[in-house]
C-alpha cells in the first residue's frame, strides 16, 4: 500500500514538536558535560596534572559516546519489537535520571577515586540512553511524514542537537553570571545538571500524549510477530549492505564534521588560542543560534534536489575548509600567537630515543626525560613546535627563534626534586616565549569577533548540510520491520565512536606531534573516506515510500 499524505492520530505539528522537545532535552543533558569539561577536569581528575586531567575529562565525555552503539542495539530491538513510543519514553527517563545524578555527585576531594568511577558510570548510562533516543525520534517523525516533506519534517529532529546545545550554553552562561565565576567553578556548575529534573518532567508529559506511528501499526496489523531485528538487519545482505553504507558513506563523516565544528573548535579556542572561556561560550552559542534553522533548510533542500548531493556538499566543504579555516582562526582570535609563530618558530632539539608520546590517559607516566619535560611545557602552553634530532645522550634544548633554552634531565631525580626541576624549566621556556612575543592569553582587544564568527559558520554550514537530510536518508534505507535497529547502530557508531572520541584523540595527536593543527587529520581522514563511499555506492533515496521498501 502506498504511503499517503494523511497522518493518523496527532497532527504533524504535534508529532514533530513532541519528538523534537524530548530529543532536545536529551541533547541538552549530553552537551552540559561537554561544555563543562574544563571545570569537571578540576573536580574529578585533580591529582594528575593539568594536561592529563583535561584529556581524562575529554575521555569521560567520550565514553558516553562509546556505549551508544550498545544502546542502539538494545533499544533498537525493543523499538522494532514493541514500538517506537514506549522505547523513547524509557530512553528519555534514563537520560534524565543520570544527568541529575551527576549534579549530585561528590567530587574527588570528597570521596577520592570513587568520584571519577561514579562519573564514568553515569556517563555510560547517558550514552546508553542516547543510543536509543535519536533513532526512535527520527523514525517516529519520518513514519508520520508524507514522502515529499520527509526531509523538511525530520530536519526539525536534526535541529534539536543545536537546540540542546543552545539550552546547555545558555543555562551555563546565565548561571555563571548570577553566581559569579568563582562560585560557579566551585559549586554552581552543578545547577545545569540539576535543572534536568524539571525538563524531564515536561518532556515526559509531552511524549505521553503521542500514539504509535502509523507505519508501525500497519506492520503490526500485517503480521509483526515474524520480526527478528538483529538477524534481518545485520545477517542478510539486503539490509546489511545498507548498514555498512550508512556507516561508511554518511555517519563517519557526520561524527567527524559535526563534532569538529562544534566541539573541537571550542577546545582549540580555549586551550590552544587561550581565548577567555566565557567568550568562547558566547561565540559557540552565537553560531549555534545562527545555524539552528539551517538543519531544517538543508532537510527541505534535500526534498527538492536529493539527500545525496546535499550531504556530499557538506562533506566536501568541510574537507576544503578545515586546515585553512583553523589557520585563519588563529590569526583572527589570537593574532599575537600567529605573529610569534611566524617570527620566532619553536624547535625542540633532542635525542629522539628520549622523547615519549605526550599522552597519558591513566595519569601514571612520569615524562621525566629532558625531551619530555620540554615538550610537556610547550604542549600545556599551546605552542606549536618542530623536532630536530640531537646526538644520543645530550640534554634537550628548546630553540625559540634564535634563543636556546636548556631543558633538564629528571629521570634520576626524587619526585619532589622533579617537580622543582619541571618548574625551573617551565620558567626558562616561558620567559623565552614571552621575550619572543608569545602571549599568555589572547588579547580581547585584538580578537576580530566578526571574522571568528564567519570562520566558525563555515564549519557549521558544512555540518548542517550533512546533518540536515541525514535522518530522512537513514530512514529511507531500511524497511519498517528493522528500521529502528538497522539505522540506530551505524548512526551511533559514527557519532559515538568517531565523533565522541574526536576531541580527546585530536588533542592527543596535537600533544604527540607538537603541531597545533595536526589533530585536524582525524576529522579529515574520516570525512575523505565517507566522500568516496557516498559518491560511488550510496543510493539516492529521496521520496521513497516507507511502506514499500523491501526486506
Amino acid at each position: 500500500m502506498a504511503q499517503t499524505d494523511a497522518v493518523e492520530g496527532p497532527s504533524q505539528r504535534t508529532v514533530v514538536a513532541a519528538s523534537a522537545a524530548g530529543t532536545a532535552f536529551e541533547w541538552y543533558d549530553f552537551f552540559i558535560f561537554g561544555s563543562l569539561t574544563a571545570v569537571i577536569a578540576r573536580h574529578f581528575y585533580a591529582e594528575v596534572g593539568e594536561a592529563t586531567s583535561y584529556i581524562l575529562a575529554l575521555l569521560t565525555f567520550g565514553v558516553g559516546f562509546v556505549v551508544r552503539p550498545l544502546g542502539a542495539l538494545v533499544f533498537g530491538w525493543f523499538g522494532d519489537r514493541t514500538g517506537r513510543k514506549t522505547t523513547f519514553l524509557v530512553t528519555i527517563t534514563l537520560m534524565g535520571v543520570a544527568t541529575v545524578a551527576i549534579g549530585l555527585l561528590p567530587d574527588y576531594g570528597q570521596i577520592g577515586v570513587a568520584a571519577p568511577i561514579l562519573l564514568i558510570f553515569l556517563r555510560i548510562l547517558q550514552g546508553f540512553a542516547l543510543g536509543g533516543e535519536y533513532g526512535g525520534a527520527a523514525i517516529y517523525v519520518a513514519e508520520h511524514s508524507p514522502n515529499h516533506k520527509r526531509g523538511y519534517l525530520t530536519g526539525w529532529i536534526q535541529t534539536t542537537a543545536a537546540l540542546g546545545l543552545i539550552g546547555a550554553l545558555s543555562v551555563i552562561l546565565i548561571t555563571r553570571q548570577i553566581v559569579g565565576a568563582e562560585a560557579f567553578d566551585e559549586w554552581g556548575w552543578r545547577i545545569p545538571f540539576l535543572l534536568s529534573a524539571f525538563l524531564l518532567a515536561i518532556s515526559l508529559w509531552i511524549r505521553l500524549k503521542l500514539n504509535e506511528s502509523p507505519a508501525y501499526r500497519k506492520m503490526e496489523a500485517e503480521g509483526g510477530e515474524r520480526r527478528a531485528p538483529y538477524r534481518e538487519s545485520f545477517l542478510t545482505w539486503r539490509n546489511g549492505r545498507f548498514v555498512l553504507l550508512a556507516l561508511f558513506g554518511i555517519m563517519i563523516a557526520q561524527g567527524a564534521v559535526w563534532y569538529c565544528g562544534y566541539f573541537y573548535t571550542r577546545f582549540f579556542m580555549e586551550r590552544v588560542l587561550k581565548v577567555e572561556v566565557a567568550l568562547v561560550d558566547q561565540l559557540v552559542l552565537a553560531i549555534t543560534v545562527a545555524s539552528a534553522f539551517l538543519y531544517v533548510f538543508f532537510g527541505w533542500l534535500s526534498d527538492k534536489v536529493g539527500r545525496k548531493p546535499v550531504m556530499l556538499g557538506g562533506m566536501v566543504l568541510a574537507l576544503i575548509a578545515f586546515f585553512p579555516g583553523f589557520h585563519a582562526l588563529t590569526r583572527a582570535a589570537n593574532p599575537a600567537l600567529a605573529e610569534a609563530q611566524a617570527r620566532a618558530p619553536v624547535v625542540v632539539v633532542a635525542d629522539p630515543a628520549t622523547c615519549a608520546v605526550q599522552f597519558d590517559p591513566v595519569g601514571k607516566a612520569a615524562f621525566a626525560s629532558s625531551c619530555d619535560i620540554a615538550k610537556s611545557v610547550l604542549s600545556n602552553a599551546g605552542v606549536s613546535y618542530t623536532n630536530e634530532a640531537a646526538s644520543a645522550g645530550t640534554v634537550a634544548r628548546v630553540r625559540v627563534g634564535n634563543v636556546e633554552v636548556a631543558s633538564a634531565e629528571g629521570e634520576a631525580l626524587a619526585p619532589a626534586r622533579l617537580v622543582e626541576t619541571r618548574a625551573e624549566v617551565q620558567g626558562r621556556i616561558q620567559a623565552a616565549l614571552a621575550a619572543a612575543g608569545y602571549p599568555d592569553r589572547a588579547d580581547p582587544a585584538r580578537i576580530d569577533l566578526v571574522q571568528v564568527f564567519l570562520i566558525l559558520m563555515v564549519f557549521i554550514v558544512a555540518a548542517t548540510a550533512l546533518y540536515g537530510p541525514q535522518a530522512a536518508a537513514l530512514v529511507e534505507l531500511f524497511p519498517t520491520r528493522v528500521r529502528y535497529t538497522a539505522m540506530s547502530l551505524p548512526y551511533n557508531i559514527g557519532t559515538g565512536w568517531v565523533g565522541g572520541l574526536l576531541p580527546a584523540t585530536s588533542f592527543a595527536l596535537v600533544a604527540a606531534s607538537g603541531d597545533i593543527y595536526f589533530g585536524l587529520w582525524y576529522a579529515v581522514a574520516f570525512t575523505a573516506v565517507a566522500v568516496v563511499v557516498s559518491l560511488i555506492w550510496l543510493p539516492e533515496t529521496k521520496g521513497r515510500d516507507l511502506n514499500d521498501i523491501q526486506t
